[in-house]
């Protein structure tokens, strides 16, 4: 193996972006690994970590270069995979020249530039996260901190911070939200409504806006909060503003809290919040049954399906049609996710049903399984953890991400129905359903049954029913929700 670097001096580009270009770069002939990263120490280990580092490169880069890191059968192919990321990059600096010659070079000087806006959208790397929102809420602007890695410390110190300014601070790790109807980060075009939503998972508030919308119903305001804010080391601080908020709020009429069992400390003080509103509540705290909610006004749901049937009162038990020759298989379901909340109701799902479920994110009676287990039960995986993207972009952004776990679920003989997620939305790949379509075809017909579920409105970009038709093309059966694509599973399969 040949590993080949190349240091560009003072150049940044989104990681987003830089991920990106690195999944494409990886599909050229003779290339094993291709990653395109900002010289940061914690990002030099990753490339160390994927074996394509050069030493000598490690030394010399710095944070203000982007280090381009390839491993190839031969040097030839090292060096044109050299040439084309050097080529990709110096395309894109050029397109981008006339907008980034006018653009603000300081969070100030975009409140400034832009005069009335009240909320800033970060995405830095973590380590930088921190000090960015601080001069957002010095400025007076809420802030949406989608970057994660954010110290909890930096964590505490913002929220304490917002509290104080009567602000909030939506993350760290806040990937979905709606404010006054708009969409941001990854989000789904959705209708609006009266249905608050206070969310500590991004896949969590997309699917249940997504029903929502569904049942011919939307949603007023969707607020992250971060995947931290209800455990009693943060105190729900973003939840209880955003509660409050929503509880003035005249065009809300309901509200959706949606979480992971919060700390207990935190459930009691949340609960208490929420028994004194005047607005019913709906809570889904993914598997739990009950934290101590006493109050009329509060209901408390297992999954997300049954969160939006208890909030709208509107039953959705839309029959599944199965393909003719469908039948059951003996063996076990292989679940690859793209969405870690949509991956954790599908094991409440599971073992709600008595089966036996593993996971590299368990929740309820799961147990913990890594990607590497040879296991033979049920085994649902959280792509987006971060064992696989560290250094590579989310299966949302790229779903070829899933392609290597997916190949392998489809050859192994134990495996009776491989069970998908396909996340629609601004943000995400254009076309993931022609990409899973494109593996289920390069395997062939000899394969286990395919059970998905697509997340996603018929107004975005990538369209619900031309999606779904590809699927529909390839043999995959799709259900109407993500709990209900569990459930089908365990139906397709005789473990």
């Amino acid at each position: 193996m040949i590993i080949q670097n190349l240091v560009r001096a003072g150049f940044y580009l989104d990681s987003v972006a830089l991920m990106r270009t690195s999944a494409v770069l990886k599909q050229r002939p003779g290339i094993d690994e291709a990653v395109l990263m900002i010289g940061t120490d914690t990002n030099k280990q990753i490339l160390r970590d994927a074996r394509v580092l050069d030493e000598a490169v490690a030394k010399s880069a710095t944070p203000s270069d982007l280090i381009i890191a390839v491993r190839a059968t031969d040097a030839d192919a090292a060096a044109q995979c050299i040439e084309q990321a050097a080529f990709a990059l110096d395309s894109r600096s050029s397109s981008d020249a006339d907008a980034t010659q006018a653009a603000p070079r300081t969070l100030a000087g975009a409140a400034t530039q832009s005069g009335n806006a009240n909320l800033a959208l970060i995405s830095t790397a973590g380590a930088f996260a921190a000090r960015e929102a601080r001069a957002a809420l010095a400025e007076g602007l809420n802030v949406m901190l989608f970057s994660d890695n954010v110290a909890l410390a930096d964590e505490l110190a913002l929220k304490h911070d917002a509290t104080a300014r009567g602000l909030i601070v939506m993350g760290p790790d806040c990937g979905t939200a709606y404010i006054n109807g708009v969409p941001l980060a990854f989000a789904n075009s959705v209708t609006n409504g009266s249905y608050g939503v206070v969310a500590a998972s991004g896949t969590g508030l997309q699917e249940v806006s997504v029903l929502l919308t569904r049942a011919g119903l939307g949603i007023s305001h969707g607020i992250g909060v971060g995947g931290r804010d209800l455990s009693d080391a943060v105190g729900a601080l973003s939840t209880l503003t955003a509660l409050d908020w929503l509880e003035a709020d005249v065009n809300t009429t309901h509200i959706i809290l949606i979480s992971k069992p919060p700390g207990a400390n935190t459930a009691a003080k949340v609960f208490e919040r929420l028994s004194a509103m005047t607005k019913p509540v709906t809570v889904c705290l993914l598997g739990a049954d009950d934290a101590g909610a006493t109050a009329n006004n509060v209901s408390i749901t297992r999954t997300l399906k049954q969160c939006v049937e208890v909030a709208s009162g509107i039953p959705m038990d839309t029959p599944i049609a199965l393909p003719a020759a469908a039948e059951a298989r003996a063996g076990s379901i292989r679940g690859l996710f793209c969405g870690g909340t949509l991956c954790a109701e599908a094991q409440i799902v599971l073992s709600g049903a008595g089966a036996q479920v593993a996971s590299n994110a368990p929740v309820d009676a799961a147990s913990i399984n890594d990607h590497a287990s040879g296991t033979n039960g049920h085994q649902l995986f959280d792509l987006g953890a971060d064992e696989f993207t560290v250094g590579r972009p989310h299966p949302m952004i790229e779903p070829t991400v899933r392609d290597a776990p997916l190949q392998a679920a489809l050859s192994d003989p134990n495996v009776a129905v491989v069970l998908l997620d396909v996340v629609l939305g601004y943000g995400a790949h254009l076309d993931p359903a022609g990409e899973i379509a494109r593996v289920l075809r390069a395997h062939g017909a000899t394969r286990p049954n395919i059970v998905a579920y697509v997340c996603g409105t018929e107004t975005d970009p990538q369209g619900f029913h031309a999606q779904s038709q590809k699927l529909l093309s390839a043999g995959v059966m799709l259900a109407p929700s993500n709990a209900d694509a569990a459930t089908l599973a365990l139906t397709m399969c005789t473990s």
